[in-house]
């Protein structure tokens, strides 16, 4: 099945060039030139990946974001100016799992959303094949690359694909600390640079989620000065 991708941005010229070189690699693409309709077309289509311009009409991109990250954790790629480097790193840490300045190579959009299918489906099963399914298992925490499912206690945990990653890499090496240096390789790659601020927002969205299935979690562990640690059973 044909992976499907929204396209938010109120510059016509945009979604129209971007558009057809997202179809012409395979992609079934949607456009919307303005925030409020953009999320309206998000929360009724539940696309594979969303692409949303910050600066829009009627709702801008962060706004978008806020409202989409209530119900979906669907992976989001920010279009940002280029002097907007306070709007990139307040997008990550509200949500987002990466950004792209204008003006931007249209191979570079393409190459940064198949990052990030890769990682949010790292092992999709071809058909007629069988694979072992990477799950690990950890107390009452089960992490399921295969569907990108998290669990806690059997309920699930809607994590976003950067957070999942955060907390695969906590939790498959629970009681070993994991300073913020590291996380932020294993989650972001090399391809993107964020902050120390970043992860820590991450980790704290992480916990309400947590707290959300069960107010008594308490599994991740700040360490001030050094990072975090999954705590040992």
């Amino acid at each position: 099945m044909d992976r499907s991708i929204i396209l938010v941005d109120d510059d016509r010229n945009i979604t129209t060039s971007v558009s057809m070189a997202l179809e012409a690699e395979g992609y079934c693409v949607s456009t919307y030139n303005d925030g409020e309709a953009g999320l309206k077309g998000i929360l009724e289509e539940a696309p594979d990946l969303v692409v949303l311009d910050i600066k829009m009409p009627r709702m801008d991109g962060m706004e978008v974001l806020t409202k989409l990250r209530e119900t979906s954790d669907v992976p989001v790629i920010f279009l940002t100016s280029k002097d907007d480097e306070i709007d990139q790193v307040l997008g990550l840490r509200m949500g987002a799992d990466d950004y792209i300045t204008k003006p931007f190579s249209q191979r570079l959009l393409i190459e940064r959303i198949r990052v990030l299918f890769r990682r949010h489906d790292l092992l999709k099963v071809p058909d007629g094949k069988q694979v072992d399914i990477q799950k690990i298992v950890y107390g009452d925490l089960e992490l399921d690359d295969s569907r990108h499912l998290c669990q806690w206690k059997g309920l699930p945990v809607n994590l976003t694909v950067t957070e999942y990653l955060l907390v695969k890499a906590l939790a498959g090496r629970a009681g070993h600390v994991r300073s913020r240096d590291q996380l932020i390789d294993l989650a972001y790659g090399e391809n993107i640079y964020v902050d120390d601020r970043t992860v820590d927002s991450h980790i704290k969205r992480v916990r309400r989620k947590f707290k959300k299935v069960d107010d008594g979690f308490d599994k991740i562990e700040t360490l001030y000065g050094v990072g975090y640690r999954y705590r040992e059973e």
